[in-house]
Protein backbone atom coordinates (compact mmCIF):
# COMPACT_ATOMS: atom_id res chain seq x y z
CA UNK A 1 0.00 0.00 0.00
CA UNK A 2 1.43 3.64 -1.12
CA UNK A 3 1.55 6.22 1.33
CA UNK A 4 0.13 9.64 -0.52
CA UNK A 5 1.14 13.06 0.99
CA UNK A 6 -1.41 15.89 0.86
CA UNK A 7 0.10 19.60 1.11
CA UNK A 8 -1.89 22.43 2.23
CA UNK A 9 -1.22 25.76 0.68
CA UNK A 10 1.58 27.10 2.52
CA UNK A 11 3.31 24.05 1.88
CA UNK A 12 2.50 24.27 -1.91
CA UNK A 13 3.87 27.73 -1.82
CA UNK A 14 7.08 27.01 0.10
CA UNK A 15 7.67 23.98 -1.93
CA UNK A 16 6.79 26.09 -5.05
CA UNK A 17 7.82 29.68 -4.29
CA UNK A 18 4.77 30.78 -6.10
CA UNK A 19 1.97 33.15 -4.44
CA UNK A 20 -1.41 32.16 -3.38
CA UNK A 21 -2.87 33.89 -6.13
CA UNK A 22 -0.35 32.52 -9.20
CA UNK A 23 -1.33 29.35 -7.88
CA UNK A 24 -4.77 29.67 -7.99
CA UNK A 25 -4.44 31.70 -11.61
CA UNK A 26 -2.50 28.54 -12.91
CA UNK A 27 -5.10 26.12 -11.87
CA UNK A 28 -7.58 28.08 -13.77
CA UNK A 29 -5.56 28.15 -16.86
CA UNK A 30 -4.93 24.09 -16.30
CA UNK A 31 -1.14 24.46 -15.78
CA UNK A 32 -1.02 23.31 -12.43
CA UNK A 33 -2.24 20.86 -10.55
CA UNK A 34 -5.58 21.30 -9.12
CA UNK A 35 -6.69 21.27 -5.57
CA UNK A 36 -9.20 18.62 -3.86
CA UNK A 37 -11.30 19.16 -0.96
CA UNK A 38 -10.33 17.24 1.99
CA UNK A 39 -13.59 18.77 4.46
CA UNK A 40 -15.92 21.44 4.00
CA UNK A 41 -13.50 24.49 4.63
CA UNK A 42 -10.29 22.82 4.05
CA UNK A 43 -8.29 21.61 0.50
CA UNK A 44 -5.01 20.16 -0.13
CA UNK A 45 -2.84 19.33 -3.40
CA UNK A 46 -1.52 15.68 -3.99
CA UNK A 47 2.16 15.90 -2.83
CA UNK A 48 3.38 14.28 -5.96
CA UNK A 49 1.52 15.98 -8.61
CA UNK A 50 3.03 19.23 -7.11
CA UNK A 51 6.80 17.72 -6.97
CA UNK A 52 5.56 15.94 -10.70
CA UNK A 53 4.59 20.05 -11.96
CA UNK A 54 8.05 21.14 -10.59
CA UNK A 55 9.87 18.20 -12.13
CA UNK A 56 8.72 19.28 -15.43
CA UNK A 57 9.19 22.80 -15.41
CA UNK A 58 12.80 22.18 -14.35
CA UNK A 59 13.38 19.93 -16.71
CA UNK A 60 12.09 22.58 -19.42
CA UNK A 61 14.33 24.88 -17.75
CA UNK A 62 17.29 22.97 -18.22
CA UNK A 63 16.38 22.44 -21.80
CA UNK A 64 16.32 26.42 -22.71
CA UNK A 65 19.88 26.43 -21.20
Amino acid sequence: MSTKRVWRLPEVIIQTGLSRSTIYEMIKRGEFPRQFNLGARAVGWVADDVLAWLDAKILVAKRSE
